[in-house]
Formats: C-alpha cells, structure tokens, sequence
C-alpha cells in the first residue's frame, strides 16, 4: 500500500482542490445572495405575516393595493369635478380624502350617505337625488363594497375565511360601477362625475385602466381561493379513497 499511494496523490490531492473551489463558489453565491435575501426577508416581515398562508397574504396585499387605486381615482375624480369638493365642507383635497380613507378602513358610515354603505351607497350616491359630494361617496361606496365582499377585513389569516363568489361578484359589481361612472348623466345632460375624457386633443382613460387593475386582481384572488378549497376537497376526498388516517398532531 505504501508503494501505490504515491501514484494516486496528485488525483487526489487535484480532486481535493476542486471539491474546495466549487465549495467556495457556492458558498459565496449562497451567502451573498439568497442567504442575505432570506435574512432582509425576516428582518423585514411582520410577526403576524407567519399566521398567514400564501392565499391569506396575497388577499392582504390585493386589499391594499385595490384600496390604494381606489384613493387614486379619488384624488383624480377630485380634479376633474372640483364643485365636488366644495360640496364636502373642506378647503382642500387631501382632508375630504382623509375623511373618506378613514370611513373605509375603520367601517364607519360616511355622514353625506346617511348610513348607507357598499351597494345602497353607491345606488344613492349616483343617483341624481343625491345632493352632497359625489366623489367621497362614490368613492366610499367602492371601497365599502369591497370590504365587505372579504369578510368585513382588510388582513387575513389561517383562521379566516372569504367567499369566493362574494370576491367575483365584487368584481363585477366594480364593472358596472365603472360603466356608471361613465354613462350616468344630470337633467341637463351632463355626466354626474366627469372620468375618462375622448376628445379631439386626444383621450384620456386612466380611470378605466385602474378599475381594471382593480378588477383583474379580484379575478386573480377569486381563482386562487377556487384552487384553495378545491385541494382541500381533493387531499380529504383521496384519503377517504386510500383509507387514510388524518393527522391529529
């Protein structure tokens, strides 16, 4: 054994060397990348983002996002009918928004409704006998809606549950709003709330293209809560099928 080792030395020792080269290169890929993503991930999460499964946080953040569209077309509803905002008793833009944002995400009425929310809201608020500020109310009425399409929250968890269809039909609820929006018109033939604009200058149609973000995200979640409960009926339905035991621990 003496006399062979010799001749197997350098293969090893060439072995040896490339088995710490490539160990090194993983190593710094590794440690530099996905190991500092994964540690920047945990720093940056919240606690109760480990009560929430892939569904409940994709739910958390497309509430947030379509609410956050919804009080962008607020402030630009706000600059195309500005009689609006005199009509809500403040001096400027960004308080009337406040009130409303505030009326959303704490579900409280919004006094110009008289206690209406969500479908009755926005009936009222697009209807010519409606007097006060069409905007917040327009506004509010979307955004109720879509708070009560999830289950009367605005983050989700394990222990939560939202409907589906109530999802899909918030969607098309939001569809109709927006052909509302656009065709709905005073005694003196004027729209109620002047949107999107087609014209010889040119067109602008921002507002359509953000109710269909919204929309499209409902659509989204609406599909991914469909494959959520149907796995749950497909693993219960196969262990009936192969006869097996459900973990109890």
């Amino acid at each position: 054994m003496a006399r062979v080792l010799p001749r197997f030395t350098p293969h090893i020792r060439r072995y040896c060397l490339l088995l710490i080269g490539l160990s090194m290169l993983f190593a710094s890929g590794c440690s530099h990348q996905p190991g500092n993503d994964l540690v920047s991930q945990f720093r940056n999460g919240k606690p109760q983002e480990f009560l929430q499964t892939s569904v409940d946080r994709m739910a958390t953040l497309a509430m947030r996002d379509n609410l956050e569209s919804l009080y962008l077309l607020m402030n630009k509803l706000y600059l195309r009918n500005p009689e609006e905002l005199k009509k809500s008793g403040f001096l400027d833009v960004g308080t009337a928004e406040k009130q409303v944002r505030m009326a959303i995400e704490q579900q409280q009425p919004l006094p110009t409704l008289g206690g209406k929310k969500d479908l009755a809201a926005l009936s009222y608020a697009m209807s010519p006998e409606f007097l006060g500020d069409r905007v917040g109310a327009f506004i509010y009425a979307i955004g109720s809606m879509l708070v009560t399409a999830h289950g009367n929250r605005l983050e989700f968890y394990m222990t939560d549950a939202i409907n589906p269809t109530f999802v899909s039909n918030a969607a098309r609820n939001i569809e109709k709003a927006t052909w509302i929006l656009s065709q709905r018109q005073n005694k003196q033939g004027e729209p109620l709330l002047f949107s999107n604009e087609i014209s010889e200058e040119g067109s602008n149609l921002s507002f359509a293209v953000e109710f269909g973000k919204i929309v499209a995200r409902l659509d989204l979640l609406t599909q991914m809560l469909d494959e959520r409960y149907r796995r749950i009926g497909l693993n219960y339905a196969q262990s009936l099928l192969f006869l097996n035991f459900l973990p109890v621990q």
